[in-house]
């Protein structure tokens, strides 16, 4: 699916612009455009500010990119029910700005959005034609992004994921997991929450493959299957060939966080599903991080089902 962009020799060949060049989806687009041979351009928030009109002007004038992918924003969910203009700044008007420009430049504009669209009162999984109902303020800044920047540019992709986990870094879900696995020391997370959590390196992939092929409006992507965070960590355990029993599973309202989660935010697509199987993306990250799993996935996921956890699609 994937191809690379070739210019005559005469001419200098156009990069990708990568925004938000320090955070964890800024980094994996640089590492995979890398590895894959795409030209890309890693900017941080002091070198392009999304929310100024001047500073994105100046980078799309200096580097002239076929496209830009926006990976920055504001990511702290519960802060941002006391920091909402900020907030907003960051996630609503940067994401705008940047589609003006893009427009005027003709340059292809990626973006992302959020499983926190959603209100989680639907049963099924939420495609990409559901209704956004966000009940949190965060939610609401990348729902009012994805209105703009489809408004002010029909041509855009906004890629609508969940949470992630990957290889790369270290501020992950199932890195805090397996390192309580370590320490032997108590895990707690929400055991009443379904969520499609997201590996990174599919998701950059796969995301990358749609800008390319100039596919346009929302899609969803995440890992098939669903489960709850204390089956997640249940999973990345015994995957990694540890005993589970140290995850103990809470409701979400005990966690007492300021902004409200719905009790269910998994994403599937009616656009096209890309991602593989959660199990296997779970795999791919103990081989991608060199732990070896002690044990084959029959065996794991056998044992799961004696915890009570399970993965639902």
């Amino acid at each position: 699916m994937s191809r690379q962009l070739f210019t005559p020799a005469s001419q200098p060949r156009q990069p990708l612009l990568i925004t938000g060049a320090n955070g964890t989806l800024g980094k994996a687009f640089a590492r995979v455009c890398q590895i894959r041979g795409i030209d890309a351009v890693a900017l941080t928030r002091q070198e392009l500010d999304i929310a100024d009109l001047g500073s994105i002007e100046q980078a799309l004038t200096r580097y002239n990119p076929w496209a830009v992918i926006n990976t920055a924003g504001y990511v702290r969910v519960d802060d941002a029910e006391t920091d909402a203009e900020r907030c907003f700044r960051e996630n609503s008007t940067g994401p705008a700005m940047l589609a003006t420009v893009c427009a005027a430049h003709g340059v292809q504009l990626l973006t992302f959005s959020s499983d926190l669209v959603f209100d989680g009162y639907k049963n099924n999984p939420y495609v990409e034609s559901d209704k956004a109902r966000p009940l949190n303020v965060y939610g609401q800044s990348k729902q009012r992004a994805e209105r703009e920047v489809l408004k002010l540019m029909k041509s855009a992709l906004v890629v609508r994921t969940s949470a992630f986990f990957g290889p790369w870094d270290e501020y992950n879900f199932v890195h805090f997991v397996l390192r309580s696995a370590r320490e032997g020391t108590a895990f707690e997370a929400a055991n009443d929450v379904q969520i499609a959590p997201t590996y990174v390196p599919c998701l950059v992939n796969h995301s990358l493959d749609l800008l390319i092929d100039e596919e346009r409006g929302i899609w969803h992507l995440a890992n098939q299957g669903s489960c709850t965070w204390a089956e997640l960590a249940c999973m990345a355990a015994e995957q990694a060939g540890y005993n589970s029993d140290f995850v103990v599973g809470r409701p979400m309202e005990s966690f007492n966080l300021r902004a409200a989660r719905p009790l269910q935010s998994v994403l599937s697509s009616e656009q096209g599903v890309l991602l593989p199987p959660l199990e296997a993306s779970l795999q791919q990250y103990l081989l991608d991080i060199g732990h070896e799993p002690s044990h084959d996935f029959g065996l794991l996921s056998a044992g799961c089902a004696d915890k009570g956890t399970k993965v639902s699609g």
